[in-house]
């Protein structure tokens, strides 16, 4: 269904995972994007990220926020499938299938903590490998080449991407054919969370969209511009777009 300036799919948490199952056991590359308040706002000016986000086999609200927009326009969501959620929900299922992962991203060690957490957790995944690229390693020919190479030799069944938005989007939107045989996750800070280097907020404060505030609470001087000015335009998109028709409503792409 048609959200704000883009589409989404308007499906729970466990059609998710059932659906990149089906990818992994078919070996059918596939890549997923999730979408907050901050995406959107991003999409606004960045087409290429527009069109990557339309173009996902899967693309699912991670935010309260835009749970409560679609609401207003008449056209509910389901609920909110955020990577925190999905990541481990999708780990705990495939290591019953003993499939592979790789998680790539985040800053100095937090792949190879992030790694050893999954492989103590969900003992039946293979570990496929860990890399934590260099800040800046996409204008980097070399670091690119070697990126591809080391996955084009594990082919994991699920590639965790955790480069942040728009960068980790563009780079699975051009990689992911060739770097997993199953599916690709857009996965952010999640590999923080998996690292233990970050902690999720209360489930009190996720219910009621209050997780942002969380998170600003914890990082603030990162988190300010972010929030309290660049975030606030989604009030306006959401004025913008009330009268979006609900093109592209089925389930899954």
């Amino acid at each position: 269904m048609r959200l704000l300036n883009t589409y989404v799919n308007n499906i729970t948490l466990d059609e998710a995972v059932e659906f990149l199952l089906q990818k992994i056991r078919e070996q059918t590359p596939a890549y997923v994007v999730e979408v907050n308040v901050d995406v959107v706002v991003k999409m606004e000016t960045d087409l290429v990220l527009r069109q990557i986000t339309d173009d996902a086999d899967l693309t699912l609200v991670d935010g309260q926020p835009l749970i409560w927009i679609s609401k207003l326009y008449g056209r509910p969501l389901k609920m909110k499938v955020s990577g925190s959620d999905l990541v481990p929900t999708l780990l705990q299922a495939a290591a019953k299938e003993g499939r592979s992962v790789f998680v790539l991203g985040g800053k100095e060690d937090a792949a190879r903590k992030a790694a050893e957490n999954i492989k103590a957790r969900y003992p039946g995944l293979v570990m496929a490998g860990a890399l934590s690229p260099s800040m800046g390693f996409e204008k980097k020919p070399e670091e690119v080449a070697y990126i591809r190479e080391t996955l084009q030799k594990v082919k994991p069944d699920i590639l965790l991407a955790c480069f942040g938005c728009p960068k980790q989007e563009k780079w699975v939107s051009e990689h992911y054919r060739d770097c997993a045989s199953g599916v690709t996750l857009c996965a952010g800070a999640t590999v923080d969370f998996l690292a233990g280097n970050i902690k999720r907020a209360p489930k009190v404060f996720s219910e009621n969209g209050l997780e942002w505030f969380y998170r600003f609470v914890k990082e603030p001087k990162r988190l300010f511009h972010r929030y309290f000015v660049d975030d606030m335009q989604i009030f306006r998109l959401a004025w913008k777009y009330r009268n979006a028709g609900p093109e592209h409503d089925s389930d899954v792409k």
